[in-house]
Parts: structure tokens; sequence; C-alpha cells
């Protein structure tokens, strides 16, 4: 199929399928012509990879899982370096959740301290 069928396929864009291969996370073959041309595994390793960015996933973090799928492992998410990537970007979403919750102790503490204020200010 030619690269306009896989967007369309996939649900993206001509240009992002080009972003991915210059990434070597999508691999065209080249007809004579010069076009590209893709099989039907493509379409599944690009889906993968909307999913994976769409949760938070960095090209790089990307490739352990694009390369477990060309292994022909029925999921991308079982060899040793996705499951190394998955642990690492779970420590990281953990880590930006207890810093999340400070900010938010913080906020809530400036509030109730201005709303104190607010009422004292009104009894006066």
């Amino acid at each position: 199929m030619r690269i306009g069928e896989l967007a369309q396929r996939a649900g993206t864009s001509t240009r992002a399928l080009r972003y991915y291969e210059e990434h070597g996370l999508v691999r065209p073959q080249r007809a004579a012509n010069g076009y590209r041309s893709y099989d039907d595994a493509e379409v599944r390793v690009v889906a993968k990879i909307r999913e994976l960015l769409g949760a938070g996933f960095d090209l790089d973090d990307i490739r352990p899982f694009v390369a477990c799928m060309r292994e022909g492992n029925g999921s991308a998410d079982v060899c040793p370096d996705s499951v190394s990537t998955l642990r690492r970007k779970l420590a990281e979403v953990d880590s930006y959740m207890e810093r999340l919750a400070e900010v938010r102790r913080q906020l809530d503490n400036r509030l109730a301290a201005a709303c104190e204020f607010d009422r004292i200010e009104q009894l006066r």
C-alpha cells in the first residue's frame, strides 16, 4: 500500500508517517519509481506508535515496543526492553503525581489562609 492509504487506515497523516520513518519506527519499501510502499503489518505498528504517543511516551521510548512487534510477538509490551520502558515510565508518572500532590497541598493551604484573612477582614 502507498503512504496515503497507510495514513488513512492508521488514522494519521502522511506527514506523521514520514516523521516516524525519519526516526526509524516505520519501514517503507521503495518501489522502482521511488514511491514508498508499506505492508499490512505497518498499520499495526503505526497504531501502537500513536497509542504510546497518546500515553505520553516519546519516540525514543517507543523504539523497544516497535522492535518487539517486529520480532513477531503478539504484544509489543512483552519484551524485556518494553517492560523496562514501562517500569521507567510508571516511575516517572508516580514522581509527577507526588510533585503535583505537593503543589496541590500548597495551593490548598494558600487558599485556606486567604479565605481566613478575608473572613477576619469582613469582621472588622
